[in-house]
């Protein structure tokens, strides 16, 4: 960030509330906000376009019921704050949580929001989600029910009840092999030469990884199998051995990936392994959830770093939380759920927010009692119809997010 962008007149502290009820802006002057209408293609393809209506600077308005699409600006540091104030009373709202076209991929935001199973319901609203690593979410992803990477940090999650709760995930995700021996495994990420990777379908075509083992997996038994879900205990029969060094990943099989480094036994075709997913907390059932990090609320306590901790070291990733930047995030209160994106990087417009000050927001413009850090800089976006912040290099593909969806009739 440009020192320069850094106002001197911003802190960590946010200045009183603006005024209730004052008109509102979606960009910078008097636009318009976006109302979804979807049409079908000759494909089948869901597509939503957006319906304009002029509004003026300031207030809130509410262009799908249940949500208000708020928009804050602080024109003293300056700040520009988007948000979406979801009802969690509304019966008819639930979250889902995608990953791009597959795992190893990104996707815009308003194509996340088309992804929605029509058996589900239409995505109405989006926010960009996870830090990601070569195009990899970096944390706990279940979509759907369906596990697809493996937990490493700070996740969101919500229950049967649709009730998001928030907290670090840590995972036993182990393989058993005959002879007894463990050995750990990660789940649909880029595999290093001193690890075991287990992909799945949902990952892609294939591995895109070179030399090792590849185990290819199919189903022994009739027990669990795939989609993968959390705290399941999975025994898998390997079908074939391959040396290549970019192994297809066959539809209904998966393929455990050991690198050349990896100290493990071998299995030859037709011995059988043991797969665990546990999770603590234990994530059985759940349907959707969704990692970032750090918790900026916990239990109504807000994130209040203003530098890192003595000795602490860490590059980009450790510094720029206390830098201004564009910022996402989630929190929620007993009555609703927000989804925030704070435009950043644009002097004249918003310089973006420390995550204490994006904290110290939450909680005392909004009420969040809980909230998590998403992913920001150039994939801080927010979508309901449109793109309703200001990126500050444009709509950015991303790996995931969180869309809020309609649910289908009954």
């Amino acid at each position: 960030m440009n020192p320069t962008e850094v106002s001197p007149k911003g802190g960590n502290s946010i200045p009183p509330p603006l005024p209730e009820s004052k008109p509102m802006s979606l960009k910078r002057g008097a636009i318009a906000i976006a109302l979804a209408v979807g049409f079908t293609t000759a494909l089948g393809v869901t597509v939503w376009t957006a319906m304009r209506r002029d509004v003026r600077a300031g207030s809130e308005s509410s262009a799908e019921p249940g949500i208000t699409h708020l928009h804050d600006t602080i024109s003293s540091v300056p700040w520009s704050i988007h948000v979406l104030k979801i009802d969690r009373a509304r019966k008819d709202l639930m979250y889902y949580t995608p990953v791009g076209r597959t795992v190893l991929g990104v996707d815009r935001v308003s194509e996340l929001a088309a992804a929605v199973p029509s058996t589900m319901g239409r995505g109405i609203a989006v926010v960009n989600g996870d830090f990601y690593e070569r195009d990899n979410p970096r944390g706990l992803q279940i979509v759907d029910g369906d596990l697809v990477s493996a937990p490493s940090t700070v996740t969101v999650w919500w229950d049967a009840n649709q009730a998001p709760h928030v907290a670090e995930i840590k995972g036993e995700f182990t393989v058993s092999w005959p002879d007894k021996q463990k050995t750990p495994y990660g789940l649909n990420q880029q595999r290093r030469n001193n690890t075991a990777v287990l992909y799945t379908p949902t990952y892609g075509p294939s591995t895109r990884v070179a030399g090792g083992r590849n185990l290819i997996l199919e189903r022994e038994g009739s027990g669990a199998w795939l989609p993968l879900q959390v705290g399941e205990i999975y025994h898998a029969r390997v079908a074939e051995v391959t040396t290549n060094s970019n192994s297809k990943i066959p539809a209904g099989k998966m393929v455990l990936s050991l690198g050349p480094q990896l100290r493990a036994p071998d299995a030859d075709v037709g011995a059988v392994l043991e797969f665990t997913t546990t999770t603590t907390p234990d994530l059985h059932g759940i349907k959707a959830a969704i990692s970032g990090g750090p918790i900026l609320i916990d239990a109504g306590k807000p994130f209040s770093e203003t530098g890192p901790p003595p000795g602490a070291r860490g590059g980009y990733s450790e510094h720029s939380k206390y830098e201004r930047h564009p910022r996402s995030a989630i929190g929620w209160n007993a009555t609703h759920l927000f989804l925030i994106t704070v435009d950043g990087r644009q002097p004249s417009l918003s310089v973006g927010m420390t995550l204490a000050e994006l904290a110290d927001y939450m909680v005392k413009k909004l009420g969040c009692t809980h909230g998590m850090n998403f992913d920001g800089g150039a994939s801080a976006s927010l979508w309901m119809g449109q793109i309703v912040n200001d990126p500050c290099q444009g709509e950015r593909p991303v790996a995931n997010g969180v869309v809020v969806v309609r649910t289908a009739s009954k």
